[in-house]
């Protein structure tokens, strides 16, 4: 009898567990979703393309999220360098290639993060959108310092002086981050290092508040230079 009735309350934990992704596969049951979402997610992560081909064969939705954090399979493939998987959920039908997690991020934004090229251009391949409200892919590019990438996507319109929800712009970010480099990209491009933030910060206080005096004081001279300080 205790047998039976902790594999009731395992069993009672999954269903529970599933029921907010429940709606997301109308044709399978509750119970079937969790036993199907443990063996999706731990596949991305692992890096197993055959058991998510198999699940989608299946009928298990791509767009499912992962609870913890609303990672979709293709978000938290990139997060997990499962290049495999995300060949396979790129791919996949009826995949949303601009889902967002529960924080905003999206694939293309993890991408960019990461450095992760392939997968940033697979993704513009399948026409994501480079430029939408919010934090931007140029931003997470610029914030980790990948140039390659940083050019790219202004190759592909991306608007290089979008702001965050408090107006922190890509070439911030990259001073934040210390890639002098990464500043220098976008200065020459025609990023605007005066802009403000909603906390009256500009690119060079950034630099200063985070200790990269050499991109503060290198802002400042082609500030001066230009006579917009």
């Amino acid at each position: 009898m205790k047998r039976h009735g902790a594999w009731f309350s395992s069993a009672r934990r999954r269903l529970l567990r599933a029921l907010p992704l429940a709606a997301a596969l109308p044709l399978a049951s509750a119970l079937a979703v969790a036993g199907a979402y443990d063996d999706y997610f731990k596949a991305v992560k692992i890096d197993d393309p055959d058991t998510v081909k198999n699940l989608l064969a299946r009928g298990f939705d791509p767009n499912t999220i992962e609870a913890a954090r609303g990672d979709t399979g293709l978000i938290l493939a990139l997060r997990e360098n499962s290049m495999g998987v995300f060949e396979v959920l790129l791919n996949a039908q009826d995949v949303d290639l601009e889902a967002k997690a529960y924080n905003g991020d999206n694939a293309l934004m993890i991408a960019c993060f990461m450095g992760n090229r392939p997968a940033v251009e697979a993704l513009l391949a399948k026409g994501v959108e480079v430029n939408r409200p919010d934090w931007t892919p140029l931003h997470y590019a610029a914030a980790s310092g990948h140039n390659d990438i940083v050019q790219l996507l202004l190759e592909k319109s991306a608007y290089i002086d979008a702001e965050s929800p408090n107006r922190t712009t890509p070439i911030m970010m990259a001073a934040r981050g210390g890639h002098i480099l990464t500043v220098k990209l976008l200065l020459d491009e025609g990023a605007d290092a005066t802009l403000k933030n909603d906390l009256g910060m500009t690119a060079i206080d950034f630099a200063r508040k985070f200790e990269h005096e050499d991109i503060a004081e290198g802002l400042t001279q082609r500030l001066k230079k230009a006579g917009k300080l």
